[in-house]
């Protein structure tokens, strides 16, 4: 019996990145595509980079839509060549919008992490099977002649063997083919993929555009929630949700209570915070305390080395900060502290240490004052 497995491009609690019309706080990335394909020099490789959730993904659907939705520029006689586009939009009842939400375009290829061979999970990469079903894909659309739009999502998801096959793609790209190219670290991808490829950068969404681009999720956010999710989420709609979907905002609150409590750790604060993490199924709680972690003691470091905390996430956190850090002196004191204890966290974690026994640990690193 099959199972129905998650897309692995998908976050929980959003739509698809194919099913969201509107990209926010990213004109310039699009404007740099446009001002590319105006001019006649569209690149055959596009590296799309920047934070995870930033939109990356949405504006690799944008062009894939734009591409395949867009004739090529003709001259008409008599009344010449169309004006240039001047937007990446197509309508939602496009025939190709409609196609690509359904996953269904012929112009089309999604290369992600596919099943395992037993079909019952995904696999942890994108595996070399899943590149070479590329051959099919290009043997069947080269037919209509066509534009063909392939989306790797997400690059640095690749092991050896594909991406080495990708780059042969892009060393000999066939005719028409626009790849585009997701990467959260592109650091870690092939220096001779980079350099074929041409980047488009996404930077993190100020907090109007977070704001819209929550909206646009139909996440049931408070308006005393939006401060918090944009000092914490670090412009990441995708972070953002994670946040609500595991109920982040009191964690963290909860992270700041037992911080609060320093030098004397309040013990029953702390062993609720640290069974909170405990016990199956809690895997991602556990991981996003340890992200809250590193955002907190770096928020402290910052609030000590510049004597201006940051906008407060959770209540008591200014005082907190201020208390802990009040001079350069302690605000560099808890960067070397929190890196320390943040090896020592994920080193305990990696050897599947009780996460209960971690969480109390850390604080307890903390509050040493050598």
């Amino acid at each position: 019996m099959s199972t129905e497995l998650p897309e692995p491009d998908r976050i929980e609690g959003a739509p698809h990145p194919r099913e969201t019309e509107t990209l926010f706080g990213q004109a310039h990335a699009e404007a740099e595509f446009l001002s590319a394909f105006n001019t006649g020099r569209l690149h055959h490789g596009w590296l799309l980079t920047g934070p995870r959730g930033v939109g990356k993904a949405t504006l690799a659907w944008r062009i894939a839509r734009f591409l395949l939705a867009t004739p090529e520029a003709q001259d008409d006689g008599l009344f010449g060549a169309p004006p240039p586009p001047e937007t990446l939009d197509v309508a939602h009842d496009h025939p190709v919008s409609r196609r690509l939400a359904a996953l269904s375009d012929p112009g089309l290829f999604l290369l992600r992490r596919g099943p395992t061979d037993r079909g019952d999970k995904l696999a942890a990469d994108i595996r070399v099977d899943e590149v070479r079903k590329l051959k099919n894909f290009f043997s069947l659309s080269a037919a209509d002649g066509g534009r063909r739009v392939v989306i790797v999502d997400a690059a640095d998801e690749m092991n050896p063997s594909s991406a080495n096959a990708i780059l042969k793609l892009l060393e000999e790209p066939p005719a028409r083919t626009t790849l585009l190219m997701i990467s959260h670290q592109p650091a870690r991808l092939l220096p001779t993929i980079r350099s074929r490829c041409r980047e488009l950068r996404l930077a993190p969404l100020g907090p109007d555009a977070m704001q819209a681009a929550l909206e646009q999720t139909q996440a049931d956010i408070a308006p005393e929630q939006i401060t918090a999710l944009n000092e914490l989420s670090q412009g990441s709609v995708g972070a953002a949700i994670r946040l609500l979907n595991l109920d982040g905002l009191s964690l963290y609150s909860d992270l700041v209570n037992v911080m609060g409590s320093l030098p004397n750790l309040n013990q029953p604060r702390l062993l609720a915070l640290s069974d909170s993490c405990a016990g199956k199924g809690k895997e991602a709680r556990l991981d996003l305390a340890l992200t809250l972690m590193d955002q907190l003691t770096a928020r402290l470091a910052r609030t000590g080395v510049t004597g201006q905390p940051p906008q407060e996430a959770a209540p008591g956190e200014t005082q907190t900060l201020m208390r802990l850090a009040p001079t350069p002196a302690t605000g560099r004191f808890w960067a070397t502290k929190a890196q320390q204890a943040g090896d020592r966290a994920r080193h305990a974690k990696s050897v599947n240490v009780d996460p209960a026994a971690l969480m109390t640990d850390l604080f307890l690193q903390l509050a040493k004052s050598d």
